[in-house]
C-alpha cells in the first residue's frame, strides 16, 4: 500500500493533528477530502478527545468549512458510553467538559453522583481543583477509575498540551489507583463496528493519524491499512525506533493528508 491508497473504500480520520491544529486546518486538508469524495471513498472523522460533544465537533468542522453530518463523527465519548451501558453503570463522579457530561447525560447517567459506581476521566479542558479533589477522595474510599482513552498530550501549534494520560499520571501518583478499563483508541471496537454497520471490509479501509501508540496500534488491531501523517506527534525517528513486528509501525508514512489519494 502507498499513498494513493487504491482499493481502499473508507477513510477514518483522525482530527487533532491531522486534519487541523488547533484552530487551523492543516494544508491541503480540505482538498483531501475534496479527493475522497470524487473518487467515491467514505470518510468519517474519529477523534479521541473527549472534551467536546459531536454536536461541538460538527461546529468546529462547519466553522473551518468542511461538511459533515452527526453520523461522520465517532469519538471515544461513544466507545465510554458503550461500556458504561454494557456494565449497568447509571451513577459517576465526572472529570470532564461540559459537552461530555452533555452526552453522558443525555443517556442517563449520573455525572455528579454522591455514591457513583466509578470516576469517569475525559479530556477535561474545564479542570478544577473541586473535580479533582472530589474524585481523589472517590478513588481512595475504593471506587474504581475509566478514562475515555490513554493520549498523554493533545497537539497544539504552540506544542503537546496535558490529556489524558497525562492526568492518569497524576492520580496514580496521588491515589496509587490505576483505571479499570480504558476506552478510545487503540481499542479495535472503535472503528470495528462502524465498518462492520458499513458492510465493508477492514482490509480496505484506513485509519489515517498522527499518533503511533493509539492511530497505529488500533489499525493493526483492527486489520485496517494504518497511515501515520507527521503533521501532528509522532516524527519519523519515532517510526525508526519501533522494534520489529510492533503493532505500532504505520503501513504508510506521508508529511500530511495532502499527500494522500494523489
Amino acid at each position: 500500500m502507498d499513498a494513493s491508497l487504491a482499493d481502499i473504500d473508507a477513510v477514518f480520520l483522525d482530527l487533532d493533528g491531522t486534519i487541523y491544529l488547533g484552530g487551523e486546518l492543516i494544508e491541503g486538508a480540505k482538498a483531501f477530502l475534496e479527493r475522497c469524495q470524487a473518487r467515491g471513498v467514505q470518510r468519517y472523522f474519529l477523534s479521541n478527545n473527549s472534551s467536546k460533544s459531536v454536536a461541538q465537533y460538527l461546529t468546529k468542522l462547519h466553522a473551518l468549512g468542511l461538511a459533515a453530518t452527526e453520523d461522520d463523527v465517532l469519538l471515544s465519548t461513544h466507545d465510554l458510553l458503550a461500556w458504561l451501558r454494557k456494565n449497568n453503570i447509571t451513577e459517576t463522579w465526572l472529570v470532564g467538559t461540559e459537552g461530555m457530561r452533555s452526552m453522558l447525560e443525555a443517556e442517563g447517567i449520573a455525572t455528579e453522583s454522591n455514591a457513583p459506581q466509578y470516576v469517569v476521566l475525559g479530556y477535561d479542558t474545564e479542570l478544577t481543583y473541586a473535580k479533582i479533589e472530589r474524585a481523589s477522595v472517590f478513588m481512595h474510599a475504593g471506587v474504581p477509575l475509566v478514562a475515555s482513552h490513554p493520549d498523554m498530550v493533545c497537539p497544539s501549534p504552540e506544542g503537546g498540551l496535558p490529556d489524558v494520560g497525562a492526568y492518569l499520571a497524576m492520580f496514580k501518583a496521588t491515589t496509587g489507583v490505576d483505571p479499570v478499563h480504558i476506552t478510545g483508541k487503540p481499542n479495535a471496537g472503535m472503528i470495528l463496528h462502524k465498518i462492520e454497520a458499513l458492510g465493508l471490509e477492514p482490509g480496505r479501509c484506513a485509519m489515517v493519524g498522527d499518533r503511533l501508540y493509539t492511530d497505529m496500534a488500533m489499525a493493526t488491531r483492527a486489520g485496517v491499512v494504518g497511515v501515520l501523517v507527521l503533521s501532528g506527534e509522532a516524527t519519523r525517528e519515532d517510526v525508526a525506533a519501533l522494534p520489529h513486528g510492533a503493532e505500532q509501525r504505520p503501513s504508510v508514512v506521508v508529511n500530511s493528508v495532502d499527500e494522500l489519494l494523489r
